[in-house]
């Protein structure tokens, strides 16, 4: 993919509904990065993933633990780096580990573990899916920015870009 997806929910629902598609359509191996801003709806599309990949439960943020683990078609590692100080302790937290296995690892506030210009290089794997997140014109709109991606989420993009056909925008090329 060349250029950007963006998404637009206007509700709570809408954004689990998105996380539920990329759930479904999640492989083994992985790896989505989510940024933004508190409120902007990080943990609202991981409870959809996580409803995607069949977990059952309440899923939350795991700020106070850092990490948690959901069972589901496939394992889900929830990590939380919003209370890390930068990359050096997003590798002593074994990270690496999260990233490289055979489940879905969701990561809220991904680029703590470095700058938004580098994208945490190094710390994740070069073939993960940024997504941003941010606040749209209404109370509960967001809108969700998926970076151009490796070709491993191809089905997937296409999934969500099917799914989320009214509330899908493509940016004007550059």
């Amino acid at each position: 993919m060349c250029q950007s997806l963006r998404f637009h929910t206007t509700s709570p629902q809408q954004t689990r509904r998105l996380g539920e598609i990329i759930g479904k359509n999640a492989q083994p191996g992985d790896v989505f990065l989510l940024n933004g801003p508190l409120g902007a709806g990080k943990t609202c599309l991981t409870q959809g993933i996580a409803q995607g990949l069949g977990v059952e439960g309440y899923v939350r943020s795991p700020t106070f633990v850092l990490m948690t683990r959901h069972q589901g078609r496939l394992t889900l590692h929830h990590v939380d780096l919003y209370r890390i100080g930068g990359p050096t302790e997003a590798w002593d937290l074994g990270l690496d580990e999260q990233t490289s296995g055979d489940g879905v690892c969701v990561v809220e506030w991904a680029d703590r573990a470095g700058s938004a210009s580098d994208r945490g290089s190094g710390v994740f794997p070069p073939d993960s899916l940024w997504l941003d997140l941010g606040y749209g014109g209404g109370d509960e709109d967001r809108v969700i920015v998926i970076s151009p991606s490796p070709a491993r989420y191809q089905l997937m993009l296409e999934a969500l870009s099917e799914g989320f056909k009214s509330n899908f925008e493509q940016p004007p090329l550059e």
